[in-house]
């Protein structure tokens, strides 16, 4: 039988899908260190199966502006992607690029956009065709899209479109080093659950 909810995976799941995060995020890691010309690391990152309300509480201020690139999945594995981008992370890559110290957010101009959002997307795609390598499972991805938006109001969007599938989150936490900089990197991945019980499938550790 296969899951019906995030919270039925037992702990050598949790271990695989902790396993893979892994793997897509190294890829992500690697695709942003191409882009940008210089290194970026990241250490093991941390996944959390969450609610709305423990991930707003563990990311702090819902009222923060930040830019989310969001990615819809299709084929076997339905869901969304989403890569949350924060101030420090922002100003780091656009400095990077263009040689500006420091932007104003809600006032980024459309080719701060545009690079922003060629970042997300080039560090979902990277993570989503690591996943696909690994698992072998088919996985198309959306045309992506940004939002420059309140952090609580970005992250309420996967969690409307997907109620009829789950309440929570999983959530892909670490901190990009760049420049000698710790720059706090977010990726959330929401699967429908069908389709994350055909990815542990194809890993062996499906029920």
């Amino acid at each position: 039988m296969g899951l019906k909810h995030y919270d039925d995976m037992n702990l050598l799941q949790r271990d695989a899908v902790r396993e893979v995060g892994s793997i897509g995020t190294a890829h992500a890691v690697t695709a942003l260190s191409q882009l940008l010309g210089e290194t970026v690391t990241m250490g093991v990152p941390d996944i959390h199966i969450l609610g709305y309300n423990e991930i707003i509480r563990r990311m702090g201020n819902p009222e923060e502006t930040v830019a989310g690139i969001m990615v819809h999945m299709s084929g076997e594995l339905k869901g969304m992607m989403l890569c949350i981008q924060r101030k420090a992370l922002i100003n780091a890559v656009l400095e990077r690029m263009f040689g500006e110290a420091e932007v104003e957010i809600p006032r980024l101009e459309e080719i701060q956009r545009s690079a922003l959002l060629e970042i997300g997307n080039i560090m979902i795609s990277s993570y989503i065709n690591a996943i696909s390598d690994l698992s072998g499972i088919t996985i198309e991805l959306s045309v992506p899209v940004l939002s420059v938006n309140m952090l609580g109001g970005i992250l309420s969007v996967p969690m409307v479109e997907l109620a009829y599938q789950t309440n929570k989150l999983m959530t892909i936490e670490g901190n990009l080093i760049y420049g000698g900089m710790k720059l706090e990197s977010n990726l959330f991945m929401v699967p429908e659950v069908e389709g994350l019980s055909c990815l542990l499938d194809r890993m062996g550790v499906g029920n």
